[in-house]
């Protein structure tokens, strides 16, 4: 796997540069020895996780205690998303990064995905950076949460 490319939705990308962590963010998806493939999504969650686990992240975090509803990540007021899964959940992840935002307990979100090439490795109808980028700038007077998106391959 490794870094493809970074969007910036609504100066995503400046607010993690000025906290110093757009480099210690992308280098989580230089790992070469994981193969992009039909079988990799949870290999890729699992090196994910690991490393946000090592920077002190918390897991599954509910979004609002009257809703079983959770982000992957989140450490103070970042959120982190991985979607390796069907293009339709997606969306679903914007709309609770967009609810913690609107509550003003996240600052900005980086929400990580693979390229188009590679969502089609791992499987059919899988999120894919082309698609989310070109939505985001569609709905982005709804979607007003600073987001960096990750692209892998």
């Amino acid at each position: 796997m490794k870094l493809n490319s970074t969007y910036s939705h609504h100066n995503g990308v400046d607010l993690w540069h000025d906290r110093d962590l757009y480099e210690w963010a992308t280098d989580i998806f230089e790992a070469p020895k994981i193969k992009v493939g039909e079988v990799s999504t949870t290999v890729i969650r699992d090196h994910v996780k690991s490393e946000l686990e090592a920077d002190g992240w918390a897991f599954n975090v509910r979004i609002d205690a009257e809703v079983d509803l959770s982000v992957f990540a989140r450490k103070g007021d970042l959120a982190f998303q991985l979607q390796t899964g069907n293009i339709s959940r997606y969306a679903y992840d914007l709309l609770k990064l967009q609810h913690l935002y609107a509550k003003r307990e996240i600052e900005s979100a980086i929400l990580a995905v693979p390229t188009k090439e590679a969502a089609i490795k791992i499987g059919s109808n899988i999120a894919n950076s082309e698609r989310i980028w070109n939505e985001l700038n569609i709905f982005d007077r709804f979607i007003t949460l600073p987001i960096m998106l990750i692209t892998f391959e």
